[in-house]
C-alpha cells in the first residue's frame, strides 16, 4: 500500500473508457483538477483488476464497454461496490438509461451517472466528483427529467406545487438543503420547510442524509 501523506489532495482515480481519445481526455482533465490518474482501462476485466491493485478513492466508469457493449461497465461498478464499498463510482453514459441510472443508484452512496456531454462542463464534472468523493450521489438533471415525463397521470406527484417540484428535481440530483437554496434564491430554513410537505406528501419518512433522500426520491419515482 502506498504512503496515503504521499497522495495527491484530491485522491487518486481509474479510469475505464474503450474510446481511447475520450478516455485520455478525462485522465489530462482529472489530473489539471488535482487528481492522480493510477490507471486506465479500456474494458471492464482490466477495470476491475486496477481497482484491486490501486485501490483508489474513485472510478470512472463507461457504461458500455467491450466485448459486447453492453452494460459490461454497469456489471463493474457492481462488483467495485461488493469487493470495495469505500471506493466512489462515476458512470458515465451516452445516452439517458433509465433503467441502468437507477439499478446503479439505489446501490448506495459514493455513486454518481452523468452524460457524458456533462464532463465538458468543467464545473459540474468537478463538483459531482467532489460529492461522490463526500459520500453523496449525483444524478444527471437529464435523467431526472425523464423520469418526470414518464410519470403517470395518477402520480402522488401531482399534488406537490410547482415550487415543490423545483424543490424536488434538485433533491434527486443530489443537493443539500444549502445548494438548493442557493439555486431557487431562497432560505435554507424555507428548503427544509418544502422537504417537509414533499416527503409528508409522498408519504416518505423524512430524513437528513443526503444521499438517502435521493434514493428514496429515485426509488419512488422508479415504481411508477
Amino acid at each position: 500500500m502506498d504512503d496515503v501523506s504521499q497522495r495527491p489532495a484530491r485522491g487518486r482515480v481509474v479510469l475505464a473508457d474503450d474510446d481511447i481519445l475520450l478516455r485520455e481526455g478525462l485522465a489530462s482533465l482529472c489530473e489539471r483538477l488535482g487528481y492522480q490518474v493510477a490507471g486506465q482501462a479500456g474494458d471492464a476485466a482490466r477495470l476491475l483488476e486496477l481497482v484491486d491493485e490501486e485501490r483508489p478513492e474513485l472510478a470512472i466508469v463507461d457504461i458500455r464497454m467491450p466485448p459486447d457493449h453492453s452494460t459490461e461497465g454497469l456489471k463493474a461498478a457492481r462488483t467495485i461496490r461488493e469487493r470495495h464499498p469505500d471506493t466512489g463510482i462515476l458512470v458515465l453514459s451516452a445516452f439517458v438509461e433509465v433503467e441502468d441510472a437507477l439499478e446503479l443508484l439505489v446501490s448506495g452512496h459514493k455513486v454518481g451517472y452523468l452524460l457524458k456531454s456533462r464532463v465538458t462542463v468543467v464545473e459540474e464534472f468537478t463538483e459531482a466528483l467532489e460529492r461522490i468523493q463526500r459520500g453523496g450521489s449525483v444524478v444527471d438533471p437529464s435523467l431526472v427529467q425523464e423520469l418526470f415525463a414518464a410519470q403517470r397521470r395518477d402520480d402522488p406527484l401531482a399534488h406537490l406545487s410547482s415550487r415543490e417540484r423545483e424543490v424536488l428535481a434538485l433533491m434527486a440530483e443530489g443537493r443539500s438543503n444549502a445548494g438548493i437554496g442557493r439555486r431557487l434564491w431562497v432560505t435554507e430554513g424555507t428548503v427544509e420547510k418544502h422537504v417537509r410537505s414533499i416527503l409528508g406528501k409522498l408519504a416518505l419518512t423524512e430524513d437528513t442524509d443526503d444521499h438517502r433522500r435521493v434514493l428514496a426520491v429515485l426509488t419512488f419515482l422508479e415504481s411508477r
